[in-house]
Parts: C-alpha cells; structure tokens; sequence
C-alpha cells in the first residue's frame, strides 16, 4: 500500500493562557494534518510575577497532562515558563522532544539598522538567566533596550485586543523604546503578536516587530522528523483540543476569538490544575 498519508502525530503545547495559540497558529500551518492538544494555565495566569519554583511545578503538571493525551513533543509556548521550566522538563522527561520559546535576539539584531533592539516582555523573562545569556552571545555592539509589561497579558487574555487600556499600556511601554532609538522591537512574550496591530498603530510601520512563533514551528518539525518513528495513518485529519485550568466559558469565547474559528474548550482536570 501507498505509504504518503496524513500525519497523525499528537503535538502538546502549552501556555500560561492564550497568548501560546499565536505559536500554535504556525504550527498548525506547518504539521497540517497533526493532532495538537493544547493548553492555557488560565486559573495561574500570568506567570511573569510567578517565582520560578511555582512556574516549574505548573509545567511539570501540564506536561505530564499532555503526555496522558498521547503528545509525542511538547511545546511550551511561553517564554517565561521556557526561561523557568525547560531544563528540569528535559531532564524529568527525557524521551520527549521539548521546544522551548526565547526572545529573538540573533534575527532582530541582524535585523537592526540604527543597531537599537527593544524588547517588550514580562519581568520573569527579562531577569531569567535564560535571557541573560542570549544578550552575552548575541547583542554584540547592539545596544539592547528591555521593557517589562504589566498588564499586557491581562488584556490579551481577555481579548481585548483594541480597548482603551491596551493602547494605553502599548504607548507607556513603547514609548521608551522609541525614545532610545530602537528600529526593531522583540515581541518577547507569545501573547503579545496579538497585539501587533495595535503596537504598528501606536509606533508606526517603520518598526519592525519580530517574534519567535514561525522559527519554533519550524524547529518543532525538524526535531519530529529526525527523533521520533514515522507515524502515518492514511485518511487522517489533524485537528485541535483545547484545555484550560481557568473559567470553561471565558476560554472558550477568547480561544475562539484569537483561534479564527469556532472552539470547544474544556476543562483541566482537578488533579492538573
């Protein structure tokens, strides 16, 4: 029989809320046919001023939520559970590939033409020795201009992508950046891409805004092809769950919004949450 089938590996991925479904969005375009499971810490959210002890223990939680669905690889499509939580995952769970989200450093200071980056994201990521080191081996004679964001996942988390208060909290943490000269900002955390309408509003097209979403997509699918068995069911449909250890009915409406489509969410099981 034909072997060139659909791919029916399950991916996890997960996220301190919604913000992680922008990275799910490019790993959905690049494993179409894939099962992806994916989870918001809703009820935990945000995890930016989270210490990395509580961080870690919710990532280990949803991990091991995400291996009884059968996910083969996991995502943790945050960066600061990234920053937290990637080395104690892969070493607790070694078998499964894990791919981590970090801010984009390499690209936006290749990207720079006034050779100022600016970086807008939560405090747990910028004080992580994560990010330390990207800035050791990347900045170079780039002067790197970093911006903490308070209130920003709040306002993505309740989708209000276009209110009063978002374009308020993006023009007080732009405006320093802009202000030192910055030609590139880093989008540092994964829910802000759903506020890059906004931010070109407030900042103008002249800036270019980089995230990581695409690149771990990317990354994700190589490491399947190369680490895992061929898993090829011929007449499979990749589709999607979604989970959160928040409010079923709030997930489901702002799932659905920054999903494009229609979604059933449920709820995290008590042992998980």
């Amino acid at each position: 029989m034909d072997q060139v089938g659909n791919d029916t590996r399950t991916i996890g991925v997960f996220d301190s809320g919604v913000g992680g479904l922008s990275v799910l969005h490019h790993i959905r375009d690049t494993l179409p046919e894939a099962r992806l499971v994916y989870v918001a810490d809703s009820g935990h959210v945000p995890y930016g001023g989270r210490s990395a002890a509580f961080i870690e223990a919710r990532a280990m939680a949803l991990t091991r939520f995400l291996l009884s669905q059968g996910a083969e690889a996991i995502v943790i499509a945050c960066n600061t559970a990234t920053a937290a939580a990637a080395l104690p995952l892969r070493k607790q769970f070694s078998k499964i590939p894990f791919i981590g989200m970090e801010p984009a450093i390499k690209p936006a200071v290749a990207a720079t033409q006034s050779n100022v980056v600016g970086v807008l994201a939560t405090v747990g990521t910028l004080e992580s020795a994560r990010f330390a080191a990207l800035l050791e081996k990347y900045a170079g004679s780039v002067k790197i201009v970093t911006q903490g964001c308070p209130g920003l996942v709040e306002v993505v988390e309740r989708g209000d992508l276009h209110s009063v208060e978002a374009r308020r909290l993006v023009e007080r943490y732009t405006a320093p950046l802009l202000q030192a000269g910055a030609d590139t900002f880093i989008l540092g955390c994964t829910h802000y891409p759903f506020l890059a309408p906004l931010i070109r509003e407030v900042v103008g097209g002249q800036i270019a805004l980089i995230d990581t979403g695409a690149a771990v997509a990317r990354e994700l699918k190589r490491r399947v092809d190369t680490e895992l068995p061929p898993r090829v069911k011929l007449g499979e449909v990749g589709n999607e769950t979604f989970h959160t250890s928040g409010d079923v009915a709030r997930a489901t409406r702002i799932v659905s919004q920054l999903w494009g489509a229609d979604a059933v969410v449920e709820a995290l099981p008590l042992v998980f949450r």
